[in-house]
């Protein structure tokens, strides 16, 4: 009766095990990951600068003399064309002093009339012995002496003239006003700017260049658009680049202009794209997060395929690193057309089996065809 009992207990338990022991180990999976095809060309360099849309030319306007402003005619923005009036000073002055500079003049010319003619009646005495040769010098040299002092007093009256004429400011050339620097009843030293000029005929712009991007910059190709318009981009070449960096920013000055005249809007924001060659030598850019080392050195995992299937192996290959972008290496070595791991190289392993991004796909498409066969079964 015992040995009936055990028999049927045993009997489920090692049902139970032949149906939970597998016909065959597990495979293990091939894990997923993300691949980046090696592609080489020449390496490539490109910096963006931010600067302004400023005149080739332009002028800064300064009163010849002092005084205290009593019109202004221009404001920002403004065009103008060469002679219009952009400001006056108070002249009260200035017309004192040319005042005083004729009246000089006037008393000079008449004493050097009034010598001249004590020399011209010493002239004629002195035929018959009247005058002697001292008195006839003292004369000569008094109406040259008083002749002089006429032209001395002709010279300031010209310079009261000027002085007067130049108590209005006017426009030296045709243009937009960029900048006004004064405003009525202020008084304004001689020669300081008030005023500036800016022809709009010849826009340029002017970007500053960081001290260890300048021997890259002089051999750059340059694209340019503006804040408002960005998609529209226009080529641009150098022109000038300052030889002497900026006291304060430790920059480079450059000036570019349009290959192609147009007009540009002055003081609008501009992007300038420069583009340049970095060597001859081909490189591939990959994402830097591909980058692993290999004994101390720079690697990558190389995804090795196995026929026609979207899955591989991986084994880890060094590289050379010829340089950095913002999110990129440039590397050489690799075979043009292979896949590279790009996302979770550090759990790779030499052998390891991987599936491509492909994978997943086509998968899918066997699981569906997998059922599509068994409901027409």
């Amino acid at each position: 009766m015992k040995n009936s009992l055990a028999a049927v207990v045993a009997l489920p338990i090692a049902v139970m095990l032949s149906a939970c022991s597998p016909d065959r180990p597990a495979v293990e999976a091939p894990r997923p990951v993300r691949t980046f095809e090696i592609r080489y060309d020449a390496a490539r360099e490109a910096n963006r600068y931010v600067g302004t849309v400023q005149s080739r030319h332009e002028v800064d306007q300064a009163f010849r003399v002092g005084g205290k402003v009593v019109q202004r005619k221009v404001d920002v923005g403004q065009f103008v064309n060469e002679g219009d009036v952009l400001a006056v000073l108070d002249d009260a002055d200035y017309r004192l002093a040319e005042d005083a500079a004729r009246q000089a003049w006037a008393a000079a010319v008449t004493q050097a009339r009034q010598a001249d003619s004590d020399r011209q009646r010493l002239v004629n005495l002195k035929s018959d012995g009247s005058v002697s040769a001292a008195d006839d010098e003292r004369a000569n040299s008094g109406a040259q002496t008083a002749q002089a002092s006429a032209e001395a007093e002709a010279r300031k009256l010209d310079l009261a003239r000027n002085q007067l004429k130049y108590t209005v400011l006017r426009a030296s050339r045709s243009g937009v006003v960029t900048t006004v620097r004064f405003e009525v009843g202020q008084v304004v030293a001689e020669g300081l700017p008030v005023v500036s000029i800016a022809s709009p005929g010849e826009p340029e712009i002017v970007v500053d260049v960081p001290e260890d991007q300048v021997a890259a910059f002089k051999t750059a190709r340059f694209k340019a658009s503006l804040a408002s318009t960005p998609a529209d981009s226009f080529d641009v070449g150098l022109r000038e680049l300052s030889p002497q960096a900026a006291a304060q920013t430790r920059t480079y000055r450059a000036r570019l202009k349009p290959v192609n005249a147009r007009a540009l809007p002055l003081g609008a924001t501009a992007t300038l794209l420069a583009d340049r060659v970095m060597s001859g030598t081909p490189m591939a850019a990959v994402p830097a997060a591909a980058i692993t080392q290999s004994h101390g050195q720079p690697a990558l995992w190389l995804v090795k395929r196995t026929g026609k299937e979207p899955v591989g192996t991986v084994e880890l290959l060094r590289v050379s690193v010829h340089g950095y972008r913002n999110d990129e290496v440039l590397v050489s070595g690799p075979p043009a057309g292979e896949q590279v791991v790009t996302a979770g190289v550090q759990k790779m392993a030499p052998g390891l089996k991987v599936a491509l991004p492909g994978a997943a796909l086509a998968e899918a498409k066997l699981t569906q065809l997998d059922k599509i066969q068994q409901a027409a079964r």
